[in-house]
């Protein structure tokens, strides 16, 4: 059995996979929990499920966090003595790294950029909605072409509750109109409709630069905020990491 492990800023997401997914979580980032803490958490998981730990042979893991990077190599190499894969430069993807320095790219983007085009096998960009809002990318052969970075929609929400005296914490949710009446509905719509509007507008940008009508596909745990109000996203996988992960450890475990 393959346990993916994806370690984000704000959440790491887990899976368990023996020919299909058994099962898949989500928790916190806790970056100052010991291994042990992070140990009995995963007992836990695996033991709601009714999935035998020690049935994990292969662990294929991406981080952007690296003192949680080494909190879970502990963890694998004490609890689980696993086969372990740690997404880095020097594995075998499958696709070609243009950036300018290959090194920089993040653990995750890899990833999504492998999982994304393994499912359609053509030019494609893959838009990850999370701390970040992410697009990445994939050329019609395989290469990583590079990517943009946004703030978040939470980190957008928080800067414009935090920094400004009038305008409190709201719930992430569509408004009833673009035109907002009322506080809450106005800001529902510049952040929801407004970040609907940049990824038609950085999709339109892509596709120009990229010379293709790349196909769009979504991750992370806010894609479903902004998937059904926009015909451009094709397709919403919210554990696109994972999948990646599983991907990458065929090619290399």
């Amino acid at each position: 059995m393959l346990l993916a492990i994806d370690i984000g800023n704000s959440e790491i997401t887990l899976g368990a996979y023996d020919g299909s997914w058994i099962s898949r979580w989500r928790l916190r980032t806790v970056r100052n929990a010991t291994p042990d803490e992070y140990a009995m958490w995963l007992k836990g998981l695996f033991w709601d499920r009714h999935i035998p730990l020690e049935k994990v042979a292969r662990v294929s893991m991406a981080s952007v966090v690296p003192p949680v990077t080494d909190t879970f190599v502990e963890i694998v190499q004490k609890y689980l003595q696993s086969d372990l894969l740690v997404v880095r430069p020097g594995i075998r993807t499958g696709i070609r790294i243009l950036a300018d320095n290959p090194a920089e790219v993040g653990a995750d983007l890899v990833t999504n950029a492998v999982a994304a085009y393994d499912r359609f096998r053509d030019a494609c960009i893959a838009i990850s909605f999370g701390t970040a809002t992410v697009f990445t990318a994939i050329s019609a052969s395989g290469d990583f072409l590079g990517v943009a970075i946004a703030p978040g929609l939470k980190l957008a929400a928080s800067a414009l509750a935090e920094r400004t005296a009038q305008l409190p914490g709201i719930q992430l949710a569509a408004p009833p109109a673009a035109i907002g009446r009322n506080t809450v509905h106005s800001m529902q719509s510049g952040l929801i409709l407004g970040y609907v509007s940049m990824v038609e507008g950085m999709v339109e940008r892509f596709r120009k630069e990229m010379g293709a009508e790349a196909h769009v596909i979504a991750t992370g745990g806010l894609a479903g905020l902004i998937a059904p109000h926009t015909e451009v996203i094709e397709a919403v996988e919210p554990w696109l990491t994972l999948e990646g992960l599983r991907i990458l450890a065929e090619r290399n475990l």
